[in-house]
């Protein structure tokens, strides 16, 4: 890999793009016709059990008996050449904001001239939508789906048989997509959990593969999949967090479900990093229009001492998504992006990561 990663970061003009892969898998939707050059890909998956449609399970995406199983998707990996051992990843978790983040960290990694991998769910039209990979942003084209899934096919068939028909719609697709991502050779992957932490089907990537965890938010959003309280719900997404890496957690959080987190990094000696941190001030100073598309105009100044020290003057960032939640969102991916530039200069990267320093 290339040594690319800068010692100061910059937002292209100013602008911090958060709507890319969505927003522009709808544009290309409205053009139309791709999905016809899926072939029978998406016949296939149709077939598979999708809990985005039927509903999780109660419990199912906890770290217990009634949790889904990972061996499963670990076995599948394994066929297919465990392609998420092969580059470095960012996982983030959370209730809200976690797709925001992935998109904002995506093209800030972008913008430094990475080769990025991104995978999120759900999807608005297509659900191609849901990986990105390259230096453009938007959704990966279905000849490149349809050629993946032709090169998988096999591997795949063999797993369903093999493990009695459970896999899930959810696992196929994150399979294919780290399996995209690998024979991208991308310098990163930014992996969004789907249904929670520590028994989603994204929670494969170890600790020799993290780069960084990062826990947006803690609500109340698939309550009885995830244990039945905040407390529970706050367990499982802290299972992303793997021995030694950090974690950026954004928040805000209450005291005792931030300490949940707290308590998981202890565990794993991870250093934590916290976008509600006090040594951070973020402030919006106006909302204006760039070519008709709306933004918010915001500055983040840090200047964070503890597990990792983390300090930046940003002004005048032009966020495309709005709100102060998502002035939030572009904290949180900003200091995980300096988490990221630190771990590099500190030569602590796992794998491939300390070829870049």
């Amino acid at each position: 890999m290339v040594a690319r990663f800068p010692v100061s970061l910059r937002w292209s003009g100013g602008l911090l793009r958060a709507s890319s892969s969505r927003r522009r898998g709808v544009s290309a939707m409205a053009g139309g016709g791709e999905e016809a050059h899926l072939g029978g890909f998406l016949e296939y998956m149709d077939m598979l059990r999708n809990y985005e449609r039927s509903g999780v399970p109660r419990g199912a995406g906890t770290d217990s008996d009634d949790g889904f199983d990972l061996g499963r998707m670990r076995r599948l990996l394994r066929r297919l050449g465990d392609p998420h051992t092969h580059y470095p990843s960012v996982h983030i978790a959370g209730t809200k904001g976690k797709g925001s983040t992935a998109a904002f960290l995506s093209n800030i990694m972008r913008e430094q001239g990475y080769n990025v991998g991104c995978y999120s769910s759900p999807h608005l039209l297509t659900i191609r939508e849901r990986i990105s990979v390259g230096q453009h942003g938007g959704p990966v084209s279905a000849a490149s789906l349809r050629d993946l899934f032709d090169l998988a096919k096999e591997a795949i068939d063999e797993s369903i048989e093999s493990e009695n028909g459970s896999l899930t719609h959810f696992e196929v697709f994150t399979a294919l997509s780290f399996l995209l991502f690998s024979r991208e050779n991308v310098d990163v992957a930014i992996v969004e959990a789907g249904l929670g932490g520590a028994r989603d089907a994204t929670n494969v990537i170890r600790n020799s593969e993290l780069a960084a965890a990062v826990i947006t938010t803690v609500g109340k959003e698939h309550l009885a999949a995830l244990g039945g309280s905040l407390q529970s719900i706050a367990v499982a997404k802290s299972g992303i967090i793997k021995e030694g890496r950090p974690v950026v957690i954004g928040g805000p959080f209450s005291t005792d479900i931030e300490q949940i987190i707290r308590d998981r990094a202890f565990l794993t000696q991870s250093p934590v990093i916290s976008a509600c941190d006090t040594a951070i001030r973020s402030i919006t100073r106006c909302i204006g229009r760039d070519y008709a598309k709306p933004y918010q105009s915001c500055d983040i100044v840090m200047k964070i001492s503890g597990d990792m020290p983390l300090s930046v003057e940003l002004h005048d960032v032009k966020l495309q998504l709005l709100g102060d939640h998502q002035r939030q969102n572009a904290v949180t991916a900003s200091c995980t992006a300096l988490c990221l530039r630190e771990l590099v200069k500190d030569g602590m990267y796992p794998m491939h990561l300390s070829e870049l320093v």
